[in-house]
């Protein structure tokens, strides 16, 4: 149980220091931003190992979808103002998302020959340096 505890206490501990960057920084960046990007630096520099928030961040990660739900109910409400502009929103969400897909695919094969290439060069275990 108390290792659940330390898992959250150290999420929430960044989203914490991403509220304090909010205000701070004159910048136009969302505070949960700014938590996000020092938890990836501190997993990227090893400061803090995935096995500290793996459980927990796993649940908290089961539960984004329900985060969805009020903004959802909210545009249900408003219905009679978004309804003209639905056509331009989908073209651009379909649109974002088939470029972010092709982006993805392409670096994702970048990265693959690159990983294969370093692979078939290093030398082989038990066999010559």
């Amino acid at each position: 149980m108390m290792k659940y505890v330390r898992q959250l206490c150290l999420i929430l501990g960044f989203s914490f220091l991403g509220e304090a960057l909010h205000a701070l920084l004159p910048l136009p960046v969302p505070a949960p931003v700014y938590g996000l990007v020092l938890l990836f630096a501190a997993l990227a520099f090893r400061l803090v190992k995935p096995r500290h928030i793996r459980e927990t961040g796993g649940f908290l990660t089961l539960l984004l979808p329900l985060l969805f739900v009020s903004p959802v109910v909210s545009l249900l409400d408003t219905w009679e103002q978004v309804s003209p502009s639905l056509l331009p929103v989908l073209v651009i969400i379909i649109a974002s998302t088939l470029i972010t897909f092709g982006i993805s695919g392409v670096v994702t094969q970048l990265l693959m020959d690159r990983l294969k290439r370093r692979d078939e060069g290093a030398p082989r275990e038990g066999g010559e340096a």
